[in-house]
């Protein structure tokens, strides 16, 4: 009831305004020496004159919706359809007593034209002017936001914080490097400056919150900003890329708080997708380790190039069960088969192979966390070594075309149980490669960023709980790369393989731990070491300072892809292989002193991390 009201009241101005300003129009007529107005054309024409502007000015409104359109958010759209109403109801009625009587007033008709615009629109726009205004001076104590990019959708964000009086928070200003618009006003906010002005406009604003509102630009870019921003006490917050916003990834239409992986600032992956499909398209893929972090990954990007069936290998039901649901929604038209199986146990693999006859195999499957592996170096040999050699030799077996082992950087001169186990996978499948139809290659790479039990996660629930955040060796590096990002690199190499080749990562620059803490502090809007403190843990068991891609043996070549390495270690003698792979078998249940001289003895260049020197 109270819309029909509110639209009977707007039509009802419209059509009076028309009538008013017809009237006023009339009165400004000049006048002729007897005191009659200069253009009489009888009472008669004169209220035809009426009756029809009233009528075609009725019409246009009800064509254009006027009476359905918020007054409170007029602009340039509405101003045009009040121009064209007004243009409709003036210049029509004045040729129709044109031709009817041979006499019409120019001046009446332009009067008439400019009354029915300002009586329309002047009540409209004074309405906005009074809720922009009053929307702004009701909540003083609103946050204050800084937003950099003064284009279409730095103008979008700051409209409707303008205008949505349950957002509690209020632009200040734009930023812009386009030095045309520096000291210019948009929607009625300054626009301070380029970038350089950031953290001085923070101070001076006491701005609470920065939104990067360039959903276009280069990571690159947006990278290059976030570290000027990050030098202010504001929460960062990001507009997300347009791309992903189309294809329906990450929070669509949403802002959301900026990333450590905004810092990385590395462009999109150039991908071959013809040789990717050429290895992947209408073939059986089975991926093991299908619902960890890694793993997961693999199926999402795997599945769009259409594999005749992807089977889905796990111990864990639940992440199993996850990935799966996630699938069936996004590709419903794609042949999925889960599998609840160890790969540790040999005869539930056979029988999976037997059946699928898989002919790629991504080999994720693996215990990584290293402090843990050091407490129980018998299970990580069991999962990553055994595991992995029960899962290639059935590849081998029945004659799958590729298989691609999921390795790391901590395999080079390990330190670790964890990192000398995937260096005997590596070795191990590298062996196999000789005799094997099969191609088996490995693809090593460094940390991922927001996999389940890294650093990341860590550091953020530390910061949820106020802190501190603890990061065990100031001087620790690690090489960082996103979860997308590395999965598409080994999808990527995967079609390069020949066989026995290692392939290794371009991980970019190395990140130090501590910075990576205090980049998150800041990223969350606190100040490291005063609002939130960072102290020092010390090393845990099997962790060293430095990462390395490459082991003193390797040597480096290239690829035709420029992020993608191959790394061709020495001869390996695969009867003595075989031989100290038993020996391991034997040692399983003695202490882990014992299982850790026979790990060393295979890879002499494994040495415990208390022997490696911290500098």
């Amino acid at each position: 009831m109270r819309v029909a009201y509110r639209t009977k009241v707007i039509i009802a101005w419209d059509l009076a305004a028309i009538g008013i300003s017809l009237a006023a129009a009339y009165a400004l007529e000049p006048s002729k020496a007897d005191g009659a107005a200069a253009w009489t054309g009888g009472a008669a024409l004169w209220l035809t004159y009426a009756a029809l502007s009233m009528a075609i000015g009725f019409w246009s409104f009800i064509r254009q919706r006027m009476h359905r359109r918020i007054w409170q958010y007029t602009g340039i759209s509405e101003m045009i359809c009040i121009l064209q109403s007004a243009a409709l109801a003036a210049i029509l009625p004045f040729a129709a007593a044109w031709i009817v009587s041979g006499e019409a007033g120019v001046l009446l008709m332009l009067h008439h034209f400019i009354g029915i615009v300002a009586l329309m629109a002047g009540p409209r726009f004074v309405w906005r002017a009074f809720c922009d205004n009053y929307s702004v001076k009701k909540q003083p104590s609103k946050k204050r936001a800084l937003i950099v990019g003064a284009g279409s959708c730095g103008t979008l964000i700051a409209k409707e914080m303008q205008q949505n009086d349950s957002m509690n928070i209020t632009a200040v200003g734009f930023i812009d490097d386009d030095p045309y618009k520096h000291r210019m006003q948009q929607l009625g906010l300054p626009v301070f400056g380029g970038r350089g002005e950031i953290a001085c406009v923070a101070e001076t604003q006491r701005v609470d919150e920065i939104i990067i509102a360039m959903p276009s630009v280069s990571k690159t870019q947006i990278s290059a900003l976030v570290n000027v921003c990050k030098t202010t006490k504001a929460k960062l917050r990001i507009v997300p890329d347009l791309q992903n916003m189309i294809d329906g990834r990450g929070p669509t239409g949403r802002m959301r708080d900026v990333s450590v992986e905004d810092l990385l600032g590395r462009d999109p992956i150039r991908t071959d997708l013809e040789h990717i499909a050429g290895y992947v398209e209408r073939k059986t893929v089975l991926i093991t380790g299908a619902g960890g972090s890694i793993g997961s990954e693999l199926c999402r990007q795997i599945a769009p190039f259409a594999p005749n069936k992807l089977l889905l290998l796990g111990h864990g039901e639940n992440s199993i069960y996850t990935i799966e649901m996630e699938l069936r929604a996004t590709f419903p038209d794609l042949a999925i088969e889960t599998i609840i199986a160890d790969v540790q146990d040999r005869i539930r693999l056979e029988g999976v192979f037997a059946r699928y006859r898989p002919q790629v195999v991504f080999h994720a499957a693996a215990h990584k966390h290293v402090p843990l592996m050091e407490r129980n170096p018998a299970e990580a040999i069991k999962n990553n070594v055994f595991g992995t050699k029960n899962v290639a030799e059935c590849a081998d077996q029945y004659k799958a075309e590729r298989f691609v082992l999921i390795s790391t950087d901590k395999a080079v001169n390990p330190t670790s149980v964890m990192g000398t186990t995937k260096r005997i996978a590596e070795m191990f499948i590298q062996s196999l490669d000789k005799h094997s139809e099969t191609k088996f290659v490995a693809v090593r790479f460094g940390n991922v960023l927001g996999s389940r039990g890294s650093v990341i996660p860590r550091f953020k629930d530390q910061i949820l709980r106020g802190g501190p955040v603890t990061v065990t060796h100031p001087e620790m590096v690690r090489y960082f790369m996103t979860i997308p990002e590395a999965v598409q690199l080994v999808i990527q190499a995967g079609s390069f393989a020949k066989g026995g080749e290692v392939f290794i990562l371009d991980m970019g620059k190395p990140v130090k731990i501590y910075d990576l803490a205090v980049d998150l502090i800041r990223l969350s809007g606190y100040e490291p070491n005063v609002d939130i403190d960072i102290t020092f843990s010390g090393m845990r068991e099997g962790e060293k300072l430095y990462e390395e891609l490459l082991t003193n043996e390797e040597g480096l070549s290239s690829t035709k892809h420029d992020r993608i390495f191959i790394g061709r270690p020495g001869q390996l003698n695969r009867t003595e292989l075989d031989f100290e792979i038993r020996k391991m078998e034997k040692v399983l249940g003695q202490h882990p002193d014992e299982i850790r001289a026979v790990l060393r003895h295979l890879v002499p260049s494994y040495r415990n991390a208390e022997s490696t020197a911290v500098g």
